[in-house]
């Protein structure tokens, strides 16, 4: 019986041999609750993708056996992931998903978002060490088969769960609270097979782990989240992580040859390859507190940006042009406020978003040339926005979003700001409408509809979407923690196939 005893103890405490390096953004891994079959995971560092391999006879009643790849986290949260398990599996009950555990002993409370062999997609927790676990049918929550993204979230004491397929949007499946999870807690990926003499396999990609803010939280005076630099593959979704800094960065867009990102970090602008890597000054001269609209003209040659310029109205924003290699700036707007968004085809003019004070509080959009003459209003609006205007690479048309219907919404017009169209009518607010090189998408921000219309803040649960050009229904292509300095500039690769965007994240203890 002494011989036993060690394995015993092991068995009911639970306690988890866990593995000292790093494996991606997770700090540690461990079969927990002494499955007979051990698991493991692995990062591959080019795909950015999780493989998962997992024993264990369940994650149930009173004490589990998984394999748990985690990372502490405190405070607030959002965990997403797509998920799922490798071949059709020996047990309809084998099971992958996010975890959140109050340690790792095997009967510890935990709150799990679960996808099973089977297809089911539920929300399940352990309230309290040692209790029993609870059945997701006795609380009545919405249940949906076979979804791949999956999402977790703690606001204070509340847990909810979130889940989508590729192009949906994100449905709540599941919400409770009262688990007794301390503030530092884990957060991870799990697998279990749901039979001890079983291993199952499994796979996780665009997994990201971002501790978030309040609501009333302003970015601009209450402190800056990291910032994480990302371009994904429109087609198939994948995202690939480049960069982050512990800082704001802002707009990124892709340099025309393919190979670099341009972006804004403190009002100065850089370049970085988008395999990752060491960022480097581009020279704007005496242009030194430029904002996110930085915008290269479509011929490659020439950047158009917007600074600031102290002592002018409406914080001074006005906008110049130089040549892309970097040098010192030419004025083209002496009026401000001016935020510029986009070239001509031609390169002879810019467009941008302004407000004249002297006709009207509202902000339009306007057009002039670059080397002198009078701006021309193409909307004249007297109340609300319309901002982000951007020529389709034909120069048929203008897109651009406004909220003068009530919500913001994406519009097009004709050159001259006739024929004005709106293009989305939903109950989100929708932002920067950028056109792919090839003419035949929309990539654009979405803001829930909790956001004013009139504004598009920092640090908001926020989605990319994609539309065809002709029109139809948007599709979900990322879920992000981000809003404002995410997607601000055009921001298409060269051959139409990827976007670059800026998410964001505050710091876990």
């Amino acid at each position: 019986m002494k011989r036993l005893l060690p394995a015993i103890l092991l068995l009911y405490t639970g306690l988890a041999m866990a593995q000292s390096t790093s494996i991606g953004i997770f700090q540690q891994q461990a079969d927990i609750g002494n499955p007979a079959i051990k698991g493991g995971v692995s990062w591959n560092s080019q795909t950015q993708t999780y493989q998962l391999k997992g024993g264990g006879y369940n994650i149930w009643f009173n004490r589990d056996e998984f394999q748990y790849a985690w990372r502490k986290v405190n405070g607030d949260f959002i965990l997403t992931a797509n998920v799922k398990l490798s071949g059709t599996g020996k047990d309809p009950h084998r099971k992958i998903g996010w975890m959140v555990r109050a340690g790792e002993q095997a009967d510890a409370a935990h709150m799990s978002a679960v996808v099973h062999g089977d297809g089911l997609t539920v929300l399940q927790w352990r309230r309290s060490k040692g209790a029993a676990m609870r059945d997701p049918q006795d609380e009545l929550f919405t249940t949906k088969k076979h979804a791949e993204i999956i999402q977790l979230e703690r606001i204070g004491k509340t847990f909810i769960m979130r889940v989508a397929n590729a192009g949906e949007l994100l449905q709540e499946v599941g919400r409770t609270d009262s688990i007794e999870m301390p503030d530092e807690a884990l957060a991870g990926l799990f697998i279990c097979s749901h039979n001890p003499d079983v291993l199952e396999e499994g796979m996780a990609w665009n997994v990201r782990i971002e501790k978030t803010v309040p609501d009333t939280h302003n970015g601009y005076r209450d402190g800056i989240l990291g910032s994480r630099l990302e371009w994904l593959d429109v087609f198939n979704g994948r995202r690939t992580l480049i960069h982050e800094e512990t800082g704001r960065l802002e707009a990124p867009n892709w340099m025309p040859d393919g190979k670099r990102l341009l972006f804004n970090k403190g009002g100065s602008l850089y370049t970085i390859p988008v395999t990752g890597g060491v960022p480097e000054k581009l020279s704007t001269g005496s242009a030194n507190r430029n904002n996110n609209d930085h915008v290269i003209s479509f011929d490659g040659k020439m950047l158009g940006i917007s600074h600031h310029r102290d002592g002018m109205p409406g914080g001074g924003s006005t906008v110049y042009y130089l040549p892309l290699t970097g040098g010192e700036p030419v004025l083209i707007t002496d009026s401000t406020p001016s935020y510029l968004h986009s070239w001509s085809i031609d390169g002879k003019e810019v467009l941008y978003t302004a407000q004249r004070l002297s006709k009207s509080p509202a902000y339009n959009i306007y057009k002039k040339p670059i080397n002198g003459g009078p701006e021309v209003a193409l909307t004249k609006h007297t109340t609300g926005l319309a901002d982000g205007p951007e020529y389709a690479p034909n120069g048929q048309y203008i897109y651009y979003n406004a909220n003068h219907s009530g919500t913001m919404q994406l519009w097009r017009m004709k050159s001259d700001g006739s024929a004005q169209q709106q293009l989305t009518l939903d109950e989100f607010n929708n932002w920067f409408p950028h056109i792919s090189p090839d003419g035949k998408w929309i990539a654009f921000i979405t803001f829930p509809a909790t956001v004013d219309p009139g504004d598009h803040p920092f640090y908001k649960r926020v989605m990319l979407r994609l539309l065809p050009v002709e029109g139809g229904t948007p599709k979900v292509i990322a879920y992000l923690y981000g809003g404002q300095g995410s997607i601000n500039t055009p921001s298409w690769s060269p051959d139409s196939k990827r976007l670059a965007f800026i998410s964001n994240s505050g710091a876990f203890k």
